[in-house]
């Protein structure tokens, strides 16, 4: 009798240690075993097409394999940008939860996600392997208040699943800047004015890795700093690309969306 219980106790101990183990979707908490998104609800997530092939940014159907107007007028400092998903649910969640809330496990299988869509592009693409990863750089006082640069949580996972290594402490922020929400492309150019600092000599190619995309500010005065201190060719990595907002003349490259898109930065 005692053999009885005992034996089923363990059995019961198993099967309880089993379901605390297995690893569930961050999304629907369906058992998985991918980095914490299951298939279904990974399908889900808004893939990025079409986009500019240039900085990425979301474009309608009707402009498949076309630049956007902005970059047609103003080409970025940057030859790429390989963005797999659009700021839209649930991505901007799960973003939003990893960044402002420290909650990890949403974040991993996004990173594992561009880990795989990189590896993929760069197979067919080897000549576009770049050098070396660089973080965008994130003020020392906002990263205590946060507790982690969530760039460089990115580029360090990509280093590892890609064999590239990332560039740490080259890339500055000299000034606390104010908040990027809100402002367009020149108010962000201007608010990062003079707030980089690059110490060293940058290898010839480089892929700045970001955690999302809005008006691609950062990116282009991160990638001008590094192409004046000699760096070749320049990427653009990131999780996430914000769809823009509706301008009130038409796009001269792509017939805008009828609707307005939300801000969602």
């Amino acid at each position: 009798m005692i053999k009885g219980l005992t034996l089923l106790s363990t059995r019961i101990k198993q099967k309880v240690n089993s379901a605390l183990l297995t690893e569930r979707c961050v999304s629907c908490l369906a058992p998985t075993t991918d980095h914490g998104l299951c298939a279904a609800c990974r399908s889900d997530l808004p893939a990025n097409t079409p986009a500019c092939p240039r900085c990425a940014l979301p474009l309608p159907d009707s402009a498949t394999g076309l630049c956007c107007g902005d970059c047609l007028r103003d080409p970025p400092p940057f030859a790429r940008a390989r963005i797999p998903w659009r700021y839209e649910f649930p991505v901007d969640r799960m973003i939003g939860r990893y960044k402002y809330q420290g909650q990890r496990k949403y974040g991993r299988p996004l990173m594992a996600g561009l880990a795989r869509h990189l590896e993929e592009a760069l197979a067919r693409e080897p000549d576009c392997r770049p050098e070396a990863l660089i973080a965008a750089p994130m003020h020392p006082a906002r990263r205590r208040q946060r507790g982690f640069n969530q760039a460089q949580d990115l580029a360090e996972y990509l280093g590892r699943a890609l064999d590239l290594p990332v560039l740490r402490g080259r890339v500055h922020r000299t000034r606390r800047t104010p908040t990027q929400r809100g402002l367009d492309r020149a108010g962000r150019l201007a608010n990062l004015n003079d707030s980089l600092t690059l110490t060293g000599e940058p290898p010839a190619s480089v892929a700045i890795v970001d955690d999302v995309v809005t008006t691609g500010a950062t990116a282009r005065a991160l990638a001008s700093l590094l192409k004046s201190a000699g760096t070749q060719r320049v990427e653009l990595w990131a999780l996430a690309r914000t769809p823009a907002p509706v301008s009130p003349r038409p796009h001269p490259a792509v017939t805008p969306p009828a609707e307005q898109w939300p801000d969602w930065r």
